[in-house]
């Protein structure tokens, strides 16, 4: 535990966040198709994301593994 100096000059404890637990889903067949068609249409990979409802390093790593492109480097 940490002490620190509250604004008023008064001493206080500070306590650590927890983190967020990561909640990972299964690939679904439809969901590989869409970004295999993203892949092909050169949708950015920020909007994607947003679809999708998954972060960009996620959807990068899946096509890396799969064997396509995404995003700018291709």
């Amino acid at each position: 535990m940490l002490l620190d100096r509250a604004p008023n000059n008064s001493w206080s404890h500070r306590v650590a966040k927890k983190a967020k637990k990561t909640v990972r889903r299964e690939w679904t067949s439809a969901e590989l198709r869409a970004l295999k068609k993203h892949s092909k249409d050169r949708t950015p990979v920020a909007k994607i994301a947003k679809e999708m409802k998954r972060t960009e390093g996620a959807l990068r790593q899946k096509a890396l593994v799969l064997g396509f492109g995404l995003g700018h480097q291709r």
